[in-house]
């Protein structure tokens, strides 16, 4: 068993390393021809068995080895890339996370699956078919096995200088530098050069210069090269690995072609003291051939391209952080925030010139500090969408369907905590998608679409929330299927005006399915009702935006940018603070009296030609005491619906930190949470969508009685 002080690094390595695995695979699976992909798959699993023995996970170093030996098979050519290679490889990297969680602690794996898996990576190898695991007694091969065969320099890129000089042998024998050279072309990029003599004797006795670029080690280079070298002068130098961090300056042009012996330093001294180009005047002086001084200027550039490289990644060098630490940085920056601004109130309040100019700094440095730890937070969302592939390639296969999945935007940035949170509602989405909305490549045919289809992951920013969709280009949804289904379970009342977008939404209510058998996949009507608890969780929003029989459907999920800190718009009814979310809002207007009047106590106002209905926020808390004369109205949208909400008094624009307002209020309607003003008074973060709801079924409850 692993020592427990070095198995959290080692996880943390090896679910990096499977998940990029996977990503590999899938990607082979559509170009099998990609050799480059091939070596990618190899090196991971190559470093999950190096680094598995290193940290004592011996039995994830023996499986992982089998698979290894299968994978450089397929990188020497030997076996072809095959959907049941990708399917038996997608299955080993399940099995060693199986392992791996097994070795921390954290779950089981089963030994007869990992012998049913080299069994048929066996047999795949030798061209038989799958055998049962019963029948079959697999030895676990250590890693120690291969440990005089490892090479330093395979998977990093390195870059060679190779002398070949033919010998008679060479050509009698029957070889021709055409073939080695094809040889060496396969290892990586080769530039080839070729220096004549002085008395132009047959180009076969010249010597040849190879600048070659590789990944495949050093031991492949040798083997490339060992049959020459009992007929030919052969030499090999290592110019420069970028696996290295760090680089001797890059050697000028004289000082290659002194090194390689084509010139002397007397002569070398003799020419520098002119003026034109050093190769130029070598050659006019015939020191060099201009070959040479073409193969010492690639050298030159190739190693000064490598050194940038390598200082380039060095620069992007970065360290895993627990994300309990993070979370606790974060939390300090909120009371900062809170803290900074009772210090900026009391500096207005004392009116000390003296106090001003500091104060001010010190919020300058503060808000500096809040975003730059906010954006450490922040990761790529490609990083949930990239496990979703495996997803629906298995889900497809299962349900005999052909499906594609296609992802936009995976570069955009999303809270660490709300990319956590995001996993299991995508899932849900993407399920129902294959499940209930891609048809069979049959029924496909004869509507006359593609046999494939396709699911769409997308996300991007709008303002200060991140928008994700997931559509299909399936059978649309059934509206009065789902009316139906909706009266049945008593979702809905029968008399109830809804438009096709309110019912379409009404599949996120709990028990909703319209599913003829429960499977495996979908049926029971759980699903997507934990999507929208879960959005609802994250203070997002989840709507199906657009479908179309025969057309498809399209889902949105709205999301803040992050659940630690928002911009606020501060508000105020009689002695109560209220903030709503400035990515919300989208304008403040005024309500007199005689507004009221004109609509005979109706709560709707025309705001840009267009009735705007509104929620008293003195009525929907029940604060006491008296409305004032003109009453500010701020309007939200929603959904792309606006809506407003009457108070006393705005404020104006707050920086909030989000606490949590406890567990005895986890279900107040309408809060979503408090926080702290700069005065010391608790302000109330508004929950507006759900203020939003809460007035539409009051107002659809007035209308039915």
């Amino acid at each position: 068993m692993a020592d427990t002080e070095y198995a959290e690094v080692f996880r943390e390595e090896a679910v990096e390393l499977l998940e990029e695995l996977e990503s590999s695979l899938l990607e082979l699976e559509r170009n099998p021809a990609d050799l480059k992909i091939v070596s990618r798959v190899f090196r991971a699993m190559h470093t999950i068995k190096g680094s598995g023995a290193m940290f004592g996970f011996e039995d994830i170093a023996g499986f992982t080895h089998h698979v290894e030996t299968v994978l450089d098979r397929v990188r020497d050519g030997a076996v072809p890339v095959s959907k049941e290679l990708i399917d038996l490889t997608l299955a080993s990297r399940d099995h060693i996370y199986a392992l791996l969680d097994a070795a921390t602690g954290s779950g089981e794996a089963d030994p007869a699956e990992g012998q049913r898996i080299i069994a048929s990576l066996q047999a795949l190898v030798s061209g038989g078919r799958s055998v049962p695991p019963e029948k079959v007694e697999v030895a676990l091969a250590p890693a120690a096995e291969e440990e005089e065969e490892k090479d330093p320099t395979l998977g990093t890129l390195t870059h060679y200088r190779i002398h070949i000089r033919p010998g008679e042998d060479f050509f009698v024998a029957g070889s021709t530098m055409e073939q080695l050279l094809d040889e060496l072309a396969r290892l990586g990029q080769c530039t080839v050069f070729l220096h004549e003599k002085a008395d132009e004797a047959e180009k076969s006795a010249g010597l040849w210069e190879i600048l070659l670029t590789t990944d495949q080690g050093i031991n492949a280079v040798e083997d490339v090269l060992v049959f020459a070298q009992s007929s030919c002068e052969v030499k090999v130098v290592v110019l420069a690995s970028e696996g290295e961090g760090d680089f001797e300056e890059h050697k000028k042009l004289g000082e290659i072609l002194v090194e390689k012996g084509a010139l002397s330093s007397e002569n070398l001294k003799k020419v520098l003291g002119r003026q034109r180009p050093l190769g130029e005047l070598l050659v006019e002086e015939r020191l060099v051939s201009k070959t040479q001084i073409d193969a010492a200027l690639a050298e030159q550039k190739m190693v000064k391209e490598c050194k940038v490289r390598a200082e380039s990644a060095k620069g992007a060098e970065s360290i895993r952080v627990a994300s309990e630490k993070l979370d606790q940085l974060i939390n300090l920056v909120g009371e900062l925030v809170v803290t900074q601004a009772r210090l900026s109130q009391v500096a207005s309040q004392n009116k000390d010139p003296d106090l001003v100019e500091p104060v001010e700094e010190v919020e300058r440095l503060t808000a500096e500090l809040r975003d730059s730890v906010l954006n450490i937070r922040m990761l790529p969302i490609g990083t949930t969408f990239a496990k979703f592939k495996r997803l629906v390639r298995d889900l497809s296969a299962e349900l005999g369907k052909e499906v594609a999945m296609v992802t936009e935007g995976a570069e955009t940035e999303l809270d660490k905590n709300v990319i956590d949170q995001l996993g299991d509602p995508l899932v849900h989405l993407i399920r129902n998608s294959i499940d209930h909305g891609i048809e069979s490549p049959e029924e496909r045919a004869r509507a006359g679409k593609p046999r494939k289809g396709t699911i769409t992951l997308a996300a991007g920013h709008s303002g200060a929330n991140v928008v994700i969709t997931v559509s299909d280009d399936g059978k649309g949804l059934d509206t009065e299927k789902i009316r139906q289904k909706a009266l049945e379970k008593g979702l809905i009342r029968a008399d109830e005006d809804l438009s096709e977008q309110d019912i379409c939404n009404t599949i996120f209510m709990p028990g909703l399915s319209t599913a003829k058998t429960v499977t495996s996949v979908s049926g029971r009507g759980v699903g997507m009702d934990v999507v929208k608890s879960t959005v609802d969780s994250l203070k997002g929003s989840v709507n199906v935006t657009g479908s179309a029989k025969g057309k498809g459907t399209t889902v949105t999920i709205m999301l803040p940018l992050t659940l630690a800190i928002i911009d606020g718009l501060l508000v105020k009814v009689e002695d109560t603070y209220f903030v709503l979310p400035l990515s919300q809002v989208e304008e403040c207007v005024e309500l007199s009296k005689d507004d009221i009047a004109r609509f005979h106590g109706r709560r709707v106002l025309p705001v840009r030609d267009q009735l705007v209905p509104y929620v008293r926020l003195r009525d929907f808390f029940a604060i006491p005491g008296e409305r004032p004369d003109l009453e500010q109205m701020v309007i939200a949208r929603i959904n792309g619906e606006r809506f407003g909400l009457v108070l006393d008094d705005v404020v104006g624009e707050h920086q909030t930190v989000l606490k949590s307002l406890g567990w005895i209020y986890r279900n107040a309607t309408g809060l979503s949470g408090s926080t702290i003003l700069g005065n010391g008074h608790v302000a109330l973060i508004l929950d507006v969508p759900d203020v939003m709801k809460w007035a539409q079924r009051e107002e659809r409850s007035a209308l039915t009685t």
